[in-house]
């Protein structure tokens, strides 16, 4: 019985491998498919923005800031996908808008904090409401079952993925 259990899970083995060996390998590679969804769903949205007069890493750092209120700037870019010394370019422009807020960390001169101020909050809200209409379209032919799970096995990945965010070097803003 258990020799015939296990001739049969070799077999579904096989077949499973003969499917993929068949796919070519981007279509199949996790880091290429993941790309592929981003840039796809992504690109109509970042019009939007752009027409909005933001750029897409501006928009990405109001957002993240939006909800999650004040945050080391090491949290922030990476949040944003924007890289460290970008990201303080960045937001040396958004400041002088005043669209963000620098504070000092009280327990670490290190970490510099980030939050958004009441004209950010201002300038992101109308893009925010535009943002999930866009993914409410995008997942609507999946149903919500189907999204909900594809989020939160997407937020599993990310945070078996993410390092744990050290205070040392969590606010360097440092070009």
């Amino acid at each position: 019985m258990k020799a015939a259990r296990a001739a049969a899970a070799a077999a579904n083995a096989n077949d499973a491998n003969e499917a993929t060996d068949t796919t070519a390998f981007v279509e199949d590679y996790l880091p290429a498919l993941l790309g592929q969804a981003s840039h796809l769903v992504s690109s109509a949205f970042h019009r939007v923005v752009l027409a909005h007069g933001l750029s897409v890493a501006e928009w990405r750092v109001l957002a993240s800031l939006a909800d999650n209120g004040t945050m080391s700037t090491g949290r922030l870019a990476q949040l944003s996908l924007t890289k460290g010394p970008t990201a303080t370019r960045l937001l040396d422009r958004m400041q002088a808008r005043g669209q963000v807020q620098r504070l000092a960390h009280d327990g670490d001169r290190r970490v510099t904090l980030v939050r958004i101020t009441p004209q950010g909050r201002r300038t992101v809200a109308r893009l925010m409401t535009l943002a999930k209409q866009h993914e409410q379209a995008v997942l609507q032919p999946f149903g919500p079952d189907a999204a909900r799970q594809l989020k939160q096995t997407l937020r599993r990945l990310i945070d078996s993925q993410s390092e744990p965010e050290r205070p040392a070097a969590a606010g360097r803003t440092t070009n």
